[in-house]
């Protein structure tokens, strides 16, 4: 066989193979599942708790710049207000991405705040204990002029939840690698007030209450698998036989 035929043939070979293994490695876009069809509007209840709606307070919406693009990432939103009977208003924002490729990716909160012209004044990892487990936050501070808002909010891709950076990027990348584009859900409540502490309190009961009257299946969707279920309540000791008669 003639050598430099060979070599072309070696080659040739060699870049099928890559471009094989690059196409099995490219995530391939899909319909939506069964398990993504449903209705955020419809999801989360209006009243929940001593919660009830309050028209009277929009949360923040972003500019007609920001919006085309979030349009273009989110397949569904939702933005609300509750108040409770003590005066203690509560801001829901859930966003919903049936592609979380790396062009379309959720939009953080830090990014969306600032470009309204907040100062991001705190920002770092916690965690909120509710009856379902611990889901993995981040807690922001952000202001504008007079406006403080402390802010929570977690992120899932795929079926898990996960933080915002680096856990984030390595979520998509490993759903990547399996030639799958993952969905994404980000789920954001602020309040407005100075004293952050306070404001965190109030937000991590706001979503145990919001947690606690979602059915199974949607609390799975808000906190990723195996977090729909509440925790089983522990069994009363069986009683002791009575004594045996001689």
């Amino acid at each position: 066989m003639n050598r430099r035929f060979a070599i072309s043939l070696i080659l040739g070979a060699a870049m099928a193979g890559t471009s094989a293994l690059t196409g099995a490695l490219t995530p391939k876009a899909r319909a939506p599942q069964a398990h993504e069809q449903f209705s955020l509007e419809q999801m989360i209840p209006a009243r929940f708790g001593d919660w009830v709606l309050d028209p009277t307070v929009v949360p923040l919406t972003p500019d007609p710049e920001q919006q085309s693009v979030l349009e273009k990432i989110y397949d569904q939103t939702l933005s609300r207000t509750y108040i409770n009977p003590q005066g203690q208003r509560v801001m829901l924002s859930i966003a919903y991405g049936g592609d979380q490729s790396e062009s379309l990716q959720l939009h953080l909160p830090e990014v969306c705040y600032v470009a309204q012209g907040f100062e991001m004044l705190k920002e770092g990892d916690a965690v909120l204990p509710t009856r379902f487990g611990e889901v993995p936050v981040k807690r922001l501070v952000a202001r504008l002029h007079e406006r403080n808002e402390p802010i929570t909010y977690w992120i899932t891709i795929g079926d898990q939840t996960t933080r915002a950076g680096i856990q984030q990027k390595l979520r998509r990348l490993a759903y990547g690698l399996s030639g799958k584009i993952p969905d994404g859900m980000l789920v954001r409540v602020s309040t407005i007030g100075a004293n952050d502490a306070a404001a965190y309190t109030v937000q991590d009961r706001f979503v145990g209450d919001m947690l606690a009257v979602l059915a199974p299946r949607d609390r799975a969707r808000l906190l990723g698998a195996g977090a729909g279920q509440a925790p089983a309540q522990a069994q009363a000791p069986a009683p002791a036989p009575p004594p045996a008669r001689g």
